[in-house]
């Protein structure tokens, strides 16, 4: 039985306990608690907002493009139905849309970026020129060919998202991973005669999860208005549905008669952006200072 040091089952552990407080840091930063209290207040109003409409989805409640009154607080579209309403149901699809893409192309992206950086050889040089391939393709007209070619469904719009998510965090993973593998604590589970599911498991998982989540924020930003974009394009969801994306986009014809019924979605949609991407640059700021500290 081969003995282990205990400076090395401690380096093992030790990176992990950084992490959790690089993410305790970034909340206690003002720009990470803006972020984080922006991203829920929109996850909020997204998911509680159905609830507590005041009208039906597609009730018709007076003429097209009424101004705010206390009866519409954002007045009505361009079909007459109030626009608070549908602005309440409007956030739903598109927060389980970007999240759904970003964890699916996590899911693949991470396992094979872990096993590329840690076998090398044949299986690393095929995963990044099948990167290189996707990531000749522009995002938005990717999924504009793949929508076109299959038919606008949900499913296909996220797995169509998710795909271009999975090069660049292929990158930015298998970067993160090859750092890891060549430390003692991994070459120590090898010499125990460790299972590579194990060791890509519990002993560099672990290890790498703090950048991972950074570069996640990063990604579902790039969700949220890839989906809008979409929907903008009526390539998301159809109507009569609810969408941001799609509110602005049926009611800009009426964008100087009554402009709230366009400006409160996009704004909406800009600081979930925003929110999200503040805290991903808070927990990177934490990162370089984990770094430094311990450089010192």
């Amino acid at each position: 039985m081969i003995d282990i040091p205990e400076a090395v089952v401690v380096e093992r552990r030790r990176p992990t306990l950084r992490g959790s407080l690089v993410v305790r840091s970034a909340f206690g930063s003002f720009s990470g608690a803006l972020g984080i209290t922006l991203v829920v207040l929109v996850v909020g109003i997204s998911f509680i907002g159905p609830s507590v409409a005041p009208h039906g989805e597609n009730d018709v409640v007076g003429l097209p493009f009424l101004s705010p009154s206390g009866a519409h607080p954002l007045g009505t579209d361009a079909l007459g139905r109030d626009a608070f309403t549908r602005y309440l149901y409007g956030g739903l699809t598109l927060v389980l849309v970007a999240v759904a893409a970003t964890a699916l192309a996590y899911l693949v992206g991470v396992s094979v970026a872990m096993a590329s950086a840690y076998r090398r050889g044949i299986f690393d040089a095929v995963t990044i020129a099948v990167t290189d391939v996707i990531l000749a393709f522009p995002p938005i007209i990717f999924v504009l060919l793949l929508v076109a070619a299959v038919g606008p469904r949900l499913s296909i719009i996220v797995l169509g998202m998710a795909t271009i998510h999975v090069p660049r965090v292929v990158r930015i993973v298998r970067a993160v991973t090859l750092e890891v593998v060549a430390l003692e604590f991994v070459e120590a589970a090898v010499a125990r005669g460790e299972r590579l599911t194990f060791i890509l498991r519990r002993e560099i998982l672990p290890n790498i999860w703090t950048p991972l989540l950074a570069d996640f924020g990063i990604r579902l930003s790039g969700s949220v208005w890839l989906f809008s974009a979409l929907s903008f394009l009526g390539l998301g969801q159809a109507p009569p549905a609810s969408d941001w994306g799609l509110m602005i986009s049926e009611n800009r014809i009426g964008l100087t008669i009554q402009p709230w019924v366009v400006v409160v979605p996009a704004v909406t949609i800009a600081l979930l952006t925003v929110g999200v991407s503040l805290f991903a640059d808070a927990i990177n700021r934490n990162i370089g200072r984990s770094i430094l500290v311990r450089g010192v």
